[in-house]
């Protein structure tokens, strides 16, 4: 009789802890969809060239869930990247390609097609004293207007232009201000688009 009595209160125990674990993780979850919603800066996955790994460590500093920002990288790249994380993506995705060579509209609607229907996509123009810039700036532009409400525009180029001094002297690469320049205006756009 013991027995049965003990092997029940355990039973009960263990039917209490799975409740409240899952309760627990329902929790988390909700957690993690409001946090996406409002921009919060854990739910921004960031893929860039050299001049966003000149900010990694103020985007680390300042909660961006993920910097993936390597030199010399190529725009073509970055859907393959995406794919690669599948449903792990968070809800803003963050792109800053362009700087090393063409960005070109088939890069731009690729981009958004790997990450997904469900995700913003945000991309930094470019400043680059290179033949491509205006060109490259203007495809990102045109791709963006083609899709309101999923794509948006960060103007780097406006910003680096109005402050030159958050760029080294090849007028590309950030200084340590540039860089706390650029982490706030991620932050502040995906803000406003939630």
């Amino acid at each position: 009789m013991r027995l049965r009595t003990v092997a029940a209160a355990l039973c009960g125990g263990l039917l209490g802890l799975v409740m409240a674990s899952t309760g627990a993780m329902a929790t988390q979850d909700e957690s993690r969809r409001s946090a996406e919603s409002t921009g919060d800066p854990a739910s921004i996955i960031t893929i860039g060239d050299s001049v966003m790994l000149g900010a990694k460590w103020v985007l680390k500093k300042d909660g961006i869930g993920v910097v993936d920002a390597l030199k010399n990288r190529q725009a073509s790249t970055a859907p393959s990247l995406l794919r690669k994380r599948g449903a792990s993506l968070p809800a803003n995705v963050v792109i800053h390609l362009g700087t090393n060579g063409t960005f070109t509209a088939e890069n731009c609607s690729d981009i958004i097609d790997a990450a997904g229907p469900t995700r913003r996509v945000f991309f930094l123009t470019i400043s680059v004293p290179r033949k491509w810039e205006a060109t490259n700036n203007t495809v990102i532009r045109n791709c963006v207007a083609s899709q309101p409400g999923r794509a948006f525009v960060i103007d780097w180029n406006a910003a680096a232009a109005q402050h030159p001094k958050w760029v080294y002297s090849d007028g590309t690469h950030l200084r340590p201000a540039g860089a706390k320049g650029y982490s706030r205006m991620i932050e502040q756009a995906v803000a406003a688009a939630s």
